[in-house]
C-alpha cells in the first residue's frame, strides 16, 4: 500500500473524514497543497474496501448485513512465485459471526500445496481455500501464520524468529518436501510481513 495510503487509513480511524476539504485531509496527513494526489489516494482506499465513502470503516457491510472482505489476489504456499497485488479482484462475502475480526482484514486466496497440513484453528490451508488476513497484525510471534512478501512476492507459511541468529525462518507445513526460507532480521528492504493469518475460510467440497 502506498504510504499516503497508509496515513490516510490511519487517519480515517481517529476522525471522521466526511465533510473535510481535500487541502484540509492533505495537511492532516503532511501532504500540502496537492488535493488531487490527495483525491487519487482516497479513491484507491474507497476501491480497494479499506473506506467507505470517506468514513473509517475498512471492510464494507452489504444491504443484508453480510461483510464484504476485499480480495488482494492470491499468495502461493510453496516457492514464492506468486506476485502480491494490492488491487482488489472481488470481495468475499461473509456472515459477521464467521468473522474472528471484522475491520481492516482481508482475504487471499491460496495455491500450492506446502501449508496443506498447517492448523489454523484446526484447519489445513488447501489450494483454493481462501485465508483472512489481520492487516493490523505485522508483529507476528513465533509460531504464527503470516502473509510475507518477499521481493514484492507473496506468501503464506508459519514463522520462526530466531533471536540468538537474528534470523527469521519461514516454514511450510506439507505433505511434501519443501525447503524453507531464511531471511536476516535485518533485512527490511525486501522483506515485511503484509498481516497475520487469522483463518482459513474453505473452499466448497
Amino acid at each position: 500500500m502506498h504510504q499516503i495510503q497508509e496515513k490516510l487509513l490511519e487517519l480515517s480511524k481517529k476522525l471522521s473524514l466526511k465533510g473535510k476539504s481535500l487541502r484540509e485531509i492533505g495537511d492532516l496527513v503532511g501532504v500540502l497543497n496537492q488535493p488531487q494526489k490527495i483525491k487519487h489516494h482516497l479513491a484507491q482506499l474507497e476501491k480497494k474496501g479499506f473506506i467507505n465513502s470517506l468514513e473509517g470503516d475498512s471492510n464494507q457491510k452489504s444491504a443484508v448485513g453480510l461483510i464484504s472482505v476485499p480480495i488482494l489476489g492470491a499468495a502461493n504456499c510453496g516457492e514464492a512465485n506468486m506476485f502480491a497485488d494490492d488491487n482488489i479482484e472481488g470481495y468475499l462475502k461473509v456472515s459477521p459471526a464467521m468473522l474472528k475480526k471484522k475491520n481492516n482484514i482481508f482475504a487471499i486466496r491460496a495455491t500450492g500445496f506446502s501449508m496443506n497440513r498447517a492448523n489454523v484453528n484446526g484447519e489445513s490451508i488447501d489450494q483454493g481455500d481462501f485465508v483472512i488476513v489481520d492487516s493490523e497484525n505485522k508483529n507476528p510471534q513465533n509460531g504464527d501464520y503470516i502473509i510475507s512478501i518477499i521481493d514484492g512476492v507473496a506468501n503464506i507459511k508459519k514463522i520462526n524468529i530466531d533471536e540468538k541468529r537474528k534470523q527469521i525462518i519461514l516454514l511450510s507445513e506439507s505433505s511434501k518436501d519443501y525447503s524453507p526460507i531464511y531471511i536476516h532480521a535485518e533485512d527490511a528492504d525486501c522483506y515485511h510481513v503484509g498481516g497475520r493469518v487469522m483463518q482459513v475460510i474453505k473452499k466448497p467440497r
